[in-house]
């Protein structure tokens, strides 16, 4: 750890000593919010769902906390920066995607489950076979997820710190897995909802600041703000215009359209943002909390654009600047020093430092999320309910719940080291691409169809999940490209980088020839049942008991 708190040549000593006592302090309060929530762990409901005890404000901060993620306000500030329009969609889509989410499955699944999305999908199906693949495919989608949130530890920390190698950042990426292990192993739901909330009031408060600053230097002036973006991009009317980032050819035309629908669709199927909905009492408490959760995302989203267009304005974009280097992931946080007042000002050390130790909170937080939701659905679907058949004892399934939370972190580690090339928010949508093609399609069948069957809910989940990996590892992201994750070797033969529009519709299909595969009339007769509790709640508590 020592290593990586050596000033280089050209760091700033005071700077740094007033980054890392902010870090240190973040890093102490989270601490000290998760051994609290721990004393107050008794059940797996405490350890899963927080006892139920949120109200719809506080869950509705932990919901926008817990979407407002590194890749929101590191890496889309910095596509935006680097890529002008093609950048903003990702702002977009990020936030259409929440709205998809919550009129199509948000409080049906909150009524219908109990700890994960596994709940919802067995209480009419086999349990055995569906709970493996909700599992497998919750672990998969989690660990991408992972990879955008260590990547951008990686980055941020690596700048304010002077760390130029990549070994060294590796070792900044193996200290925050350490940390997100802490906190779900000890914390549990309650531990990381609490600091979810710490963190989403941080976020808004340090995006708040920077946008008005940023306004304030365009006088308030929007038209003003994209003029001098384009001008300073060096990219002129191009930057304000679709096709810098995926180009103007066929091929890149689909690949921005496979983005978008991967955006769009994505989040109803990211099963760390779902299961919150499972920490409230009722299903009036789960509204509220969507209602604080869409004001805090749209305000949020909103000011992406002026964290973008106003690093395009005010800082160096160029082939061989720090924004560039790190793939736009340093954007923001170098804005913040420039509106502060500048290199070398105590405006600009302080407003780096505060706004640095806010995305250090953001990254530890949502890296416990993804943590314990894959945790959770290994030791509660795989592990009780498809391992040990249900007969285990509430503190077994905890403690099997925490080495999962130890083993997933060590998996995500050590992908994360060599995905540091690729800019986050990019990492995301390959999550949401994986999500929505393994989990979306799974869940609204199961919602609105009653010939669906535990046939097409194992097909439609291992065809999509199976689908959208095979094509992300075969296609540029991974090798190919001076960027890709591998170098020195080309085995891609898929051309886009973002597999959505090839792997949505066959997890789609998937279902839909797994169902007529199999026939399961028990699926049938609860389907009725089930639409009772979806849309009324009633007997939410006890969904999946059985």
């Amino acid at each position: 750890m020592n290593a990586l708190l050596l000033p280089l040549a050209d760091s700033k000593p005071g700077n740094q000593a007033l980054t890392i006592s902010l870090f240190t302090a973040v890093v102490a309060v989270t601490l000290y919010i998760t051994w609290w929530a721990s004393r107050q762990n008794k059940t797996t409901a405490d350890y899963y769902a927080g006892g139920r005890s949120f109200s719809g404000a506080q869950n509705g901060l932990a919901v926008a906390g817990d979407y407002m993620s590194a890749a929101s306000f590191l890496g889309i500030s910095g596509q935006i920066a680097l890529y002008g329009y093609d950048g903003f969609l990702y702002s977009i889509g990020f936030l259409v995607a929440w709205l998809v989410a919550l009129l199509l499955v948000a409080e049906l699944l909150r009524n219908s489950g109990r700890f994960t999305m596994a709940d919802q999908l067995a209480f009419r199906m086999k349990q055995r076979p569906v709970r493996t693949a909700a599992s497998t495919s919750t672990i998969v989608v989690s660990i991408f997820y992972l990879l955008a949130q260590m990547v951008g530890a990686g980055s941020l920390v690596g700048l304010l710190l002077g760390v130029k190698s990549e070994g060294l950042k590796a070792g900044v990426i193996v200290l925050v897995g350490a940390l997100m292990i802490v906190y779900v192993t000890i914390g549990g739901m309650k531990g990381t909802t609490w600091v979810q909330i710490v963190k989403a009031v941080l976020l808004m408060t340090g995006t708040v600041l920077i946008t008005f600053l940023v306004l304030l230097k365009f006088d308030f002036n929007p038209s003003k703000l994209l003029g001098a973006a384009a001008a300073h991009s060096g990219k002129g009317e191009a930057f304000l215009q679709p096709g810098l980032l995926y180009g103007k050819d066929l091929t890149g035309q689909i690949d921005f359209l496979s983005l978008g629908l991967a955006l769009v669709l994505g989040t109803a199927g990211l099963p760390h943002i779902l299961i919150r909905f499972y920490t409230v009492p009722d299903s009036r408490s789960a509204r509220r909390s969507v209602q604080w959760a869409i004001g805090l995302i749209g305000a949020f989203y909103l000011m992406t654009l002026a964290l973008g267009f106003g690093a395009a304005a005010l800082l160096d974009t160029g082939k061989g600047s720090a924004v560039a280097a790190s793939k736009g992931n340093t954007a923001s946080v170098l804005l913040a020093e420039v509106v502060g007042g500048g290199s070398g000002s105590v405006g600009g050390a302080i407003l780096l430092a505060l706004i640095a130790a806010v995305a250090f909170a953001t990254i530890l937080a949502v890296v416990a999320g993804l943590t314990l939701t894959s945790a959770s659905s290994f030791a509660h679907d795989l592990y009780v309910n498809v391992i040990a058949k249900g007969k285990v004892t509430e503190r077994d399934e905890i403690r099997v719940a925490r080495f999962a939370a130890i083993g997933i972190g060590a998996v995500a580690i050590g992908l994360a080291i060599p995905a540091q090339k690729l800019n986050i928010a990019f990492l995301v949508a390959l999550a949401f691409a994986v999500a929505a093609s393994a989990n979306l399609p799974a869940l609204l069948f199961n919602l609105f169809w009653k010939r669906f069957n535990t046939s097409g809910a194992v097909w439609s989940i291992y065809g999509g999940l199976v689908s959208a990996v095979v094509l992300v590892v075969f296609s540029p992201v991974v090798s190919g490209k001076p960027t890709s994750m591998i170098t020195g070797s080309d085995f891609a033969w898929f051309p886009l980088s973002n597999p959505g529009i090839i792997s949505i519709p066959l997890g789609f299909i998937f279902g839909v020839i797994g169902t007529f595969a199999g026939r399961d009339r028990s699926s049938e007769l609860r389907y009725n049942e089930l639409s009772v509790r979806a849309l009324t709640g009633a007997g939410a508590e006890g969904a999946a008991k059985h």
